[in-house]
């Protein structure tokens, strides 16, 4: 049994919460002490902190962190989101300056140093396209896909068969996967052979699976928004660096 006040939280979790960093990059400042709480600094891991004490971060942390970057891709179909699986090649080795936007106006300048750390921020489909999201920022990541997230994502898919009203009212808020129910969600016609979906949660291949239970298949799905940042004219297989002044 813990001796741990009840009111206490692990200093990492605290930061994560706080938007400091990830609860990874916590403990790397905080072994690194580059964290002071209440104006000291704490360098042992798994120091615990009450909601009201004072948290900041070194300069040289808070540098470190500015220098991370976080880019949009334009995912083609066929390529991985993240690590290489099946014989497919990860979504990440299209993060080359041939591959850069000539529309990017970030003032960022590429270095394959912006690869360490560089992972993705959610999931697209092997077969899917749109927008991927990788960073090196913790901060990002929790963002997107933190278990709090109320990110929205727009998807603009193709689908085959007949949808009912029912159905209809299905794919917005009815349906369960893998024995838990979803979220409600925004689902319309787009035109007569697409639908456009915004979600707020994504489980493994969760349009696919939700046209399927309402009688639909899937032939092609793009995801064209992420937040407030939508993909644009970004081409297929470029990126872009996320700038400084844009926000999920």
């Amino acid at each position: 049994m813990s001796d741990a006040p009840q009111d206490t939280l692990r200093l990492s979790k605290r930061m994560a919460e706080l938007g400091l960093c990830s609860r990874r990059e916590a403990d790397e400042y905080i072994e690194q002490g580059l964290v002071k709480v209440d104006g000291v600094v704490v360098d042992v891991l798994g120091s615990r902190v009450s909601p009201d004490q004072h948290i900041e971060l070194d300069r040289m942390a808070t540098m470190t962190q500015n220098l991370r970057v976080t880019i949009l891709m334009n995912k083609p179909i066929g390529f991985v989101s993240g690590q290489a699986e099946g014989g497919y090649k990860p979504a990440a080795n299209l993060f080359t300056a041939e591959n850069r936007y000539a529309g990017d106006r970030s003032g960022i300048e590429f270095t394959r140093r912006h690869l360490n750390g560089l992972a993705p921020a959610g999931r697209l489909d092997i077969d899917s396209t749109g927008m991927l999201v990788l960073t090196q920022d913790g901060r990002v990541a929790k963002t997107l896909i933190g278990d709090d997230s109320k990110i929205e994502k727009e998807y603009l898919v193709r689908v085959e068969g007949m949808l009912s009203n029912e159905g209809m009212a299905l794919l917005n808020h009815g349906l369960s996967l893998d024995g838990q129910a979803l979220k409600p969600a925004k689902v319309s016609w787009q035109n007569e052979d697409q639908l456009r979906f915004v979600l707020r949660e994504g489980k493994k291949r969760q349009i696919r699976r939700m046209c399927e239970l309402v009688g639909l298949k899937v032939v092609g799905l793009k995801r064209i928004r992420i937040g407030r940042i939508p993909l644009s004219d970004l081409p297929l297989g470029q990126w872009r660096y996320l700038r400084p002044d844009e926000k999920f």
